[in-house]
């Protein structure tokens, strides 16, 4: 039995059997209406989510199965003082699947050592979102048509930013790759992560405080938001929160076939007035999304 906790539990070659799913799912969806027929997906949901919960169970749906679960701690035993242990224990016995996003790191990986069905991590702290980095790299693909030979921009919060620590994680396995690090010196890019994944195995990359000085060089642009649950001062989080907002002005310089994309929600990171920019692709991401999540529990399941 698989689980995906972070993207490294999945091979290369296994993210691309999956992004191949994907894209035969879009192409073909009705050959998988009733893939999950009688299977059932629990989503187990410790802190706020629209667009990962929503998308699970949509995927999940789309697939013929059904859903349970709950989409906050209060509404669950968890408010009761249980264990994720126990609480795995329990999903287990109704479950075949089961999606959990907590607040606290490593919250997943303890509950895929107690279940006896595959957990999937929807997000832990500031820590990992697997499924969100197969969402970016099932867009990138699209969009660009490799997963290699490119220069990508992260830009906003890449102290707290999951989705960006994961999305480094997959992108250092390509060849041909290039990081900007974009960010106040506040919520510059953990050490760890640069000493683990980037000088570890040598990914060149920059930092700067400066979007306007490096955008002309940007192949992809991924906006981050700073994100306000993960401060415990409001003084803080109120000082750094327009740090970065992407305008019509600053995509001057940019390429004409720069994708932008953001993990979403945006708070005001990027103006309105892009939205009908054909660069931007944080919208296309959002249905990606479900598309990946359904080649993934697809093969968690070992139906396809």
């Amino acid at each position: 039995m698989k689980h995906l906790i972070d993207i490294l539990s999945l091979s290369p070659e296994e993210i691309n059997e999956i992004l191949t799913l994907a894209e035969d799912i879009i192409a073909n969806p009705a050959k998988y209406a009733h893939a999950c027929d009688g299977k059932q997906l629990a989503t187990l949901f410790y802190e706020p989510s629209t667009r990962t919960r929503l998308s699970f169970e949509s995927a999940m749906l789309s697939l013929g199965g059904s859903v349970i679960g709950f989409s906050e701690a209060s509404s669950s035993s968890a408010s009761k003082g249980e264990s994720v242990a126990d609480t795995i224990r329990v999903i287990s016995c109704y479950a075949d699947i089961v999606a959990m996003r907590h607040p606290k790191e490593g919250a997943p990986m303890v509950a895929s050592m107690y279940s006896t069905i595959p957990v999937i991590n929807a997000g832990d702290g500031g820590h990992n979102h697997p499924t969100q980095t197969l969402t970016d790299l099932l867009t990138i693909k699209r969009e660009k048509g490799r997963l290699d030979n490119f220069t990508i921009g992260f830009c906003g919060d890449l102290k707290f930013g999951r989705t960006v620590h994961s999305l480094i994680e997959a992108l250092s396995r390509y060849s041909g790759i290039n990081i900007v690090l974009i960010s106040p010196d506040e919520l510059k890019l953990p050490s760890y992560v640069k000493k683990e994944i980037l000088k570890e195995k040598n990914i060149p990359y920059t930092q700067t405080t400066d979007l306007l000085s490096v955008m002309p060089q940007l192949d992809i642009l991924y906006m981050t938001r700073v994100q306000k649950e993960r401060f415990f001062s409001e003084e803080e989080y109120l000082r750094l929160r327009d740090s970065y907002i992407l305008t019509p002005e600053k995509l001057e310089t940019a390429k004409a076939d720069l994708t932008i994309m953001h993990p979403l929600p945006r708070v005001n990171e990027i103006a309105v007035a892009i939205d009908k920019d054909p660069r931007a692709c944080y919208f296309k991401q959002v249905a990606n999304g479900k598309f990946a999540r359904m080649a993934l529990i697809l093969k968690l399941l070992e139906v396809f």
